[in-house]
């Protein structure tokens, strides 16, 4: 075989094909949190489509779940660990004059 026609061959490597994440049983809903928090990240994101292998159609309906779970206190809009508190001894300013309370 000559060796300028070695390129144009197609490589005999076999390519794993991967499976959806939504398969067609599954129903985007906001209630269903087992499926909505696999496309949340650790921070309480939402993933992108190509991070999630999402066709457009899905991720705007992911996206419109997991929106409305938020608004529904299902899901937190941030997922920090360190909690902000008060302290007893915080310094408010009230105009010109400062306050110790």
């Amino acid at each position: 075989m000559d060796k300028s026609k070695r390129f144009f061959l197609k490589s005999k490597r076999s390519f794993r094909r991967r499976l959806p994440p939504i398969q067609s049983g599954d129903r985007i809903d906001y209630r269903n949190m087992s499926l909505i928090s696999r496309f949340i990240s650790e921070q309480g994101k939402i993933l992108s489509r190509r991070v999630n292998r999402l066709t457009l159609k899905q991720q705007r309906l992911i996206t419109i779940a997991i929106k409305q779970a938020r608004i529904l206190s299902l899901l937190p809009f941030l997922n920090n660990e360190k909690q902000f508190e008060r302290g007893a001894s915080t310094v408010r300013t009230i105009g010109l004059r400062t306050r110790n309370k």
